[in-house]
C-alpha cells in the first residue's frame, strides 16, 4: 500500500524494522548505563533527557545523514544545552526564552559545523524548567547531555556493525565515469534548487555518476 511505503530514497521495510530495533536498543542501553553511572535513585527525568529521542530516530534510521553523525550528536546536543542553561538565567520569560535559546542553539550549532535538530529540543528544556530545576544546572550540558550523546553513539557504532549500514559515515570515492562530475557541479546543481538537502554532497556526487552510468548496462 502506498502509506505505507518509506517516504526516504533508497529506504526500505527492512530498514525500518533495522531502525525500530536499534532505536529500542539504544535508548533503552543509554537509560541503564547512565542509571548505572549516575546512580539509580536519580529521577527517570534526570538520567535521560526527551531530545534523545529524537537523536535515537536520526542515528538508527538515517545513519548516513550529515545530521546524524558523531560530531553533531554530540556537540549539537551539548552546545544547545549549554545555551539553553545559559538563556534560561538571563531570561525570565520561557517563551521568550525559548526562543531565544533555540534561535541562538541553530547558529551556533551551524558556526562549529554541528548541525542536530534534536538540539533545538535539548536547548528547550533548561528555559522551560526554570531557574532552580536541576536541567537548569551549570552540570547540565554535561550530566546527563553528554554522557547521554556518548553512550548513545556507542550504541550506534556497535550497533551498525551488524546492521548493514556504515556509521559513522565515511563517503567513498564512486568509480570514474566517462564524463566529469565534481564538487563544484553538485555545488552548483543545489544552488538550483535554493533548498538544503539532508544528505552529503559526496554521497549526491556517487548518486549522479551511478545513475548516469546505468543506462549503458542497459545496452
Amino acid at each position: 500500500m502506498q502509506i505505507f511505503r518509506p517516504i526516504l530514497a533508497g529506504a526500505t521495510i527492512l530498514d525500518r524494522i533495522v531502525a525500530c530495533g536499534g532505536s529500542i536498543i539504544g535508548i533503552a542501553a543509554t537509560g541503564l548505563a547512565t542509571q548505572w553511572i549516575l546512580g539509580s535513585d536519580s529521577p527517570a527525568h534526570l538520567l535521560m533527557i526527551a531530545s534523545m529521542g529524537a537523536s535515537a530516530v536520526l542515528v538508527f534510521a538515517v545513519p548516513a545523514s550529515p545530521l546524524a553523525q558523531p560530531w553533531p550528536v554530540l556537540g549539537g546536543n551539548v552546545v544547545s544545552a549549554a545555551i539553553g542553561v545559559t538563556i534560561a538565567h538571563l531570561i525570565d520569560d520561557p517563551m521568550l526564552g525559548g526562543g531565544l535559546a533555540v534561535g541562538v542553539a541553530i547558529a551556533m550549532m551551524s558556526l562549529l559545523r554541528c548541525l542536530h535538530p534534536p538540539g533545538g529540543g535539548t536547548a528547550l528544556i533548561p528555559v522551560l524548567a526554570g531557574i532552580g530545576a536541576p536541567a537548569s544546572s551549570w552540570l547540565f550540558p554535561l550530566l546527563p547531555v553528554a554522557l547521554n550523546a556518548a553512550l548513545l553513539l556507542g550504541v550506534a557504532w556497535l550497533f551498525h556493525r551488524f546492521s548493514g549500514h556504515r556509521y559513522p559515515r565515511v563517503v567513498q570515492a564512486a568509480t570514474a565515469p566517462s564524463f566529469s562530475i565534481n564538487d563544484d557541479d553538485i555545488t552548483h546543481a543545489l544552488s538550483q534548487l535554493h533548498e538544503p538537502l539532508d544528505v552529503n554532497a559526496g554521497d549526491l556526487r556517487i548518486i549522479a555518476t551511478l545513475a548516469a552510468e546505468h543506462p549503458r548496462s542497459r545496452g
